[in-house]
C-alpha cells in the first residue's frame, strides 16, 4: 500500500551512504512503513538512479567517497527540485547544518540518532514535499482555468460584437481548436472539426489542428513558448502563427465525408444522440464503431463531442492524444464539451447571419423587381380581371346576341319594306359587331408580332419568381430554382416570355393555397431548352388536362383559364411546345420547350 506522504506509488527513498550497515538499518525501518528503499554508496550511483527512478527522498551522507555531500546538494536543489533531501552526518556542527539548509536541504540529522527523531524527520519532510507539489499542481490548474475563462470570454465578446460571416466563423473555429490543443488550454494533441452542409445531407470535414508527429509537436509548442503566444493572441493572429504545422491533419479531415443518412456511423450516431462518445481501444458504448475513422485518424482512442443548436445538429468535434497517448479523462470530456458549446453558438450565430443576409438580398431583389415591373403586374391583373369579365359576358350576352343577330338576318329575307329592312340591317350589323367583340375576348391579347432579341433565360425566370415572392410568402410556399449559371440565351420576346412565366407560376401558386413547394428546373437539349415548372398542389384530373388550355376552361370557382391559353399562344409564337401532366407524387408539371439558336442576323 502506498504511504500517504508520497505523490506517486512508484516513488522511492534512496540512502546515499557508503556504509552498508546504515543502509540496512534505514531500509529495515522504512520498509515496514511501506516505503521502497534503494542504496547508492556513491554520488555517481545516486545520479544514475535519479535518471531511472522517481526519487521522493534522499538520505544524503555529507561525506561520500567520490564527492562531498554538500557539493551534490547544490546540484540536486537546482536540477531535481522535487526530490526532498535530509542530510546525514556524524558531526553536530551548527554552522554545517545551517549551510546545508541554505543550499536547499529539507532537514539535518546527526549520527547516532533516535529512530523516533528519524521517523519524524522522514515523514515531516515527505509531507512538506507532497504539499509543495500539490500546491504547484493546483496553481497550474487555476492558471489553466483562468486562461480558459479568459479565452471563452474573448469568444463571447467577439460573437456578441460582430456579425459572423463565413470568414469570421472560420477564425473563431480555428481559435477554439487551438484552445483545445494548446498547452495552456485542454492539452489534447489533435482536434478535428466536421460540419453538416446547409442542406444537412452530408457531414463534411472542415478544419483541424495538431502535429503529425512527436517531433513536430515539440516544434509547435516550442514556438508557442518562444513567441509567448497566449490564447487571446492566437484568436487575433492564428493565421500568421501555426498554419504550416497543420497541413497533415487538415489533409486528414478533408477526407471525411459521411452522408447524414448513415445512421450506423459513429459520428452520425453521436449527432443523433446529442451526447459525447468516447472511443477507447476501438470500442464505444451505445454507438457502432466505424473502422473508417480508425483508418483516417490512425488512432483507435479518441473522443467525439456533437455540436448542435435547439433546432438541428451542426457537426462534431473530435479530439485525441495521438502523440502522447495520454488517457482521456472525464474532466477532459467535460472541458471539451464547454468548448463544443462555444463552437455550436458560433456556428448557429453565423448560420443566422447568413440567413439574414440571404433574406435581405432576397427582399432587395423583390423590391427592385416590383419597382421595375409594376406595369407587368398591373397587366397581369388586368388580364385576370378581363378573363373573369369575359366569362361573364360570354354567359350573359353571347346567346341572346346570337339570337338577335340571327333573327334580324332571317327577317331581312322575308321583309320587303325598305324602312323596316334598314332597321333590320342595323340590328344585324351591330349584333355581328358584338359577336366579333366577344370572339376577340377569346384571343385575350393583341396580335402584335413578337419583338425577338437574344436574351439570357435564367434572369427572366428569377425575376418572374421574385414578382410573386410576396404571394408565396403569405401562402407558406417555398421555391427551389435548379439553375446552373450562366445558362442559355434564347431568341425571344423577353416581355412575352416573362408574361408566360408569370401565368405558369401564378397557376402553380393558386394550386397550393395551404403552402407547398414550387420547383423550377431547366434541361438543356442539343437543339432546345425545356423549362419545367412543378408544384405540389392537388393537380389536375387526368381527363381535364387536354382541356386546360382551352379558352375559358377552368375548374376554379373564380377565373377563366385564359392564362394557359395565353401561355400556349406565346409558346407557339416562339416555335416551341407546351405540355401539362400530373406530378410523380402530387401536383402538376408544366413543361415549356423553346428552340436554341442565335437568330440575331434575321
Amino acid at each position: 500500500m502506498q504511504p500517504t506522504q508520497l505523490v506517486d506509488s512508484d516513488e522511492v527513498i534512496v540512502v546515499v551512504d557508503d556504509s552498508q550497515d546504515i543502509f540496512i538499518l534505514f531500509q529495515d525501518f522504512l520498509s515496514r512503513q511501506g516505503f521502497t528503499v534503494l542504496h547508492a554508496p556513491t554520488a555517481a550511483e545516486f545520479l544514475q538512479l535519479l535518471q531511472s527512478r522517481k526519487v521522493a527522498l534522499a538520505l544524503l551522507d555529507i561525506e561520500l567517497p567520490d564527492r562531498k555531500g554538500t557539493e551534490l546538494l547544490a546540484d540536486l536543489a537546482l536540477n531535481f527540485p522535487d526530490t526532498a533531501i535530509i542530510m546525514i552526518t556524524g558531526t553536530d556542527d551548527l554552522q554545517t547544518a545551517l549551510f546545508c539548509l541554505r543550499l536547499g536541504a529539507d532537514d539535518y540529522l546527526t549520527k547516532p540518532m533516535h529512530l523516533a527523531d528519524f521517523n519524524h524527520a522522514v515523514n515531516t519532510t515527505l509531507e512538506k514535499r507532497r504539499l509543495v507539489i500539490d500546491n504547484r499542481i493546483y496553481q497550474k490548474q487555476l492558471e489553466a482555468t483562468n486562461f480558459r475563462t479568459q479565452f471563452l470570454h474573448q469568444l463571447n465578446l467577439k460573437m456578441n460584437t460582430a456579425y459572423l460571416s463565413s470568414v469570421e466563423l472560420d477564425d473563431i473555429l480555428q481559435a477554439i481548436l487551438v484552445g483545445i490543443t494548446a498547452g495552456e488550454g485542454l492539452q489534447f494533441n489533435r482536434a478535428f472539426l466536421a460540419l453538416f452542409d446547409l442542406e444537412h445531407q452530408v457531414l463534411q470535414g472542415r478544419l483541424a489542428i495538431g502535429p503529425s508527429s512527436r517531433e513536430e509537436a515539440g516544434r509547435v509548442w516550442e514556438g508557442i513558448r518562444t513567441k509567448d503566444l497566449h490564447l487571446n493572441d492566437i484568436i487575433l493572429n492564428f493565421k500568421n502563427s501555426l498554419m504550416d504545422a497543420n497541413q497533415e491533419v487538415n489533409r486528414i479531415i478533408k477526407g471525411l465525408s459521411i452522408p447524414a443518412s448513415a445512421v450506423d456511423h459513429t459520428l452520425i450516431c453521436a449527432c443523433a444522440k446529442r451526447r459525447s462518445v468516447l472511443i477507447q481501444n476501438g470500442k464505444a458504448l451505445d454507438c457502432p464503431v466505424s473502422t473508417q475513422l480508425f483508418e483516417l485518424l490512425q488512432n483507435d482512442t479518441f473522443i467525439i463531442v456533437p455540436l448542435f443548436s435547439p433546432s438541428q445538429s451542426l457537426g462534431v468535434l473530435i479530439a485525441d492524444n495521438f502523440i502522447t497517448q495520454r488517457p482521456i479523462s472525464d474532466r477532459d470530456i467535460a472541458d471539451l464539451e464547454i468548448f463544443a458549446s462555444q463552437a455550436s453558438l458560433a456556428i448557429e450565430h453565423s448560420y443566422l447571419y447568413t440567413k439574414m443576409v440571404f433574406k435581405m438580398h432576397e427582399l432587395e431583389a423583390v423590391t427592385q423587381e416590383l419597382e421595375k415591373n409594376k406595369d407587368l403586374l398591373v397587366d397581369a391583373e388586368r388580364y385576370a380581371a378581363l378573363g373573369h369579365m369575359s366569362a361573364q359576358l360570354v354567359h350573359a350576352i353571347r346567346n341572346p346576341i346570337t339570337s338577335i343577330g340571327g333573327t334580324a338576318r332571317l327577317l331581312t329575307r322575308r321583309v320587303t319594306d325598305p324602312d323596316i329592312l334598314k332597321f333590320l340591317d342595323i340590328m344585324a350589323h351591330d349584333a355581328a359587331k358584338i359577336e366579333a367583340t366577344l370572339e376577340d375576348l377569346f384571343n385575350f391579347v393583341t396580335e402584335d408580332e413578337p419583338q425577338k432579341t437574344n436574351q439570357p433565360l435564367y434572369p427572366l425566370i428569377r425575376k418572374s419568381v421574385m414578382l410573386l415572392y410576396g404571394t408565396m410568402k403569405k401562402q407558406g410556399i417555398r421555391y427551389q430554382l435548379d439553375l446552373n449559371d450562366p445558362g442559355p440565351s434564347l431568341y425571344i420576346d423577353a416581355e412575352k416570355i416573362r408574361q408566360m412565366f408569370l401565368h405558369l407560376i401564378r397557376n402553380a401558386i393558386e394550386a397550393m393555397p395551404n403552402g407547398g413547394l414550387l420547383h423550377i428546373n431547366v434541361k438543356q437539349n442539343p437543339d432546345s431548352v425545356s423549362i419545367i415548372i412543378a408544384d405540389s398542389g392537388s393537380g389536375i384530373i387526368n381527363s381535364n388536362i387536354p382541356k386546360a388550355t382551352d379558352p375559358f376552361f377552368t375548374t376554379k370557382i373564380y377565373g377563366t383559364g385564359m392564362g394557359l391559353t395565353l401561355v400556349k399562344k406565346i409558346v407557339a409564337e416562339h416555335q416551341g411546345t407546351f405540355s401539362l401532366q400530373l406530378g410523380p407524387i402530387s401536383g402538376t408539371v408544366a413543361t415549356v420547350t423553346l428552340p436554341l439558336g442565335n437568330h440575331s442576323s434575321k
